[in-house]
């Protein structure tokens, strides 16, 4: 669904679970209530997939404003420094700068995130009024393009792996231009092989629409077809056996609709998630 600016992720869940009367329902990855675009919601038996439509890349677009840092690396927080240069730096220098914030890198969170920090989310203490560091983590950004650049703004639009911050990009890039910077817009426009002008809107969320099937989150895995003996046993945790090599894991379907996922062991595949059948979700 295509989530307005305002509402949090958590939100839209709770709208989604009364208009579709059930309480099974949770989404893919979360975005800031002031973020706006593709959030993919989950039901039933499919909440137990969310992991695997996470680990697709997402692309964003976001408008970068320079001169000012806040302690949520984005418009809603707190300004720590502020300033306002005799001339902001040149196109050419913000093209050189997201140069050096392209490729795999570890990434510094922000303080504001859902990151942990000695067993707690790292934005509880920073509301708190600590002042909590999340570890670095090894993020891949795949595409960083400069779409516009206007004196203090920079519209960029970014395909990156799962994890990864554009809040974070926000600030080291004010960093390496020396100004300072904050996200002062962000939309998700797509997650693998989702696109947000495929989504519903929120405000035209009726719980009547037509949900995707389950298999359609494990986009890209290959599907091993069950025999009808095989079925129940699949159902029990028992493995499948097939001839030749396995890796990796793989979706085990019956008549085109998904049973479980397989996970790759020795001759076969044993099913690491199995979904509930139809009378039971």
């Amino acid at each position: 669904m295509d989530k307005p600016e305002g509402p949090t992720s958590h939100d839209v869940v709770a709208r989604a679970r009364r208009l579709f009367g059930t309480r099974a329902v949770g989404h893919t990855g979360t975005l800031d209530p002031f973020a706006t675009g593709l959030l993919i919601l989950v039901f039933g038996g499919a909440t137990r997939l969310a992991r695997w439509a996470e680990r697709h890349r997402k692309t964003y677009r976001a408008v970068i404003r320079l001169g000012r840092t806040t302690d949520t690396d984005d418009l809603t927080g707190a300004t720590l420094v502020e300033c306002t240069p005799a001339e902001w730096p040149p196109e050419s220098a913000v093209a050189a700068a997201l140069e050096q914030l392209r490729g795999t890198r570890l990434q510094r969170p922000p303080a504001y995130s859902a990151r942990r920090v000695d067993g707690e989310r790292s934005h509880r203490l920073a509301r708190r009024g600590a002042t909590p560091e999340p570890a670095p983590t090894e993020v891949t950004v795949s595409q960083l393009t400069l779409v516009e650049w206007e004196a203090a703004r920079i519209t960029i639009e970014a395909e990156v792996s799962a994890g990864t911050y554009i809040r974070s990009i926000a600030r080291d890039l004010g960093e390496l231009l020396g100004t300072g910077a904050h996200t002062e817009s962000l939309r998700r426009e797509r997650i693998g092989p989702w696109k947000v002008g495929d989504a519903v809107p929120l405000a035209s969320l009726t719980g009547r629409e037509a949900l995707l099937p389950p298999l359609a989150l494990l986009a890209g895995l290959p599907e091993i077809a069950l025999s009808p003996d095989e079925l129940p046993l699949v159902r029990l945790g028992r493995d499948v056996s097939r001839p030749g090599p396995t890796a990796g894991e793989a979706a085990l379907v019956e008549l085109g609709r998904l049973v479980a996922v397989g996970r790759a062991v020795p001759n076969g595949w044993h099913p690491a998630v199995v979904l509930p059948t139809p009378e039971d979700a």
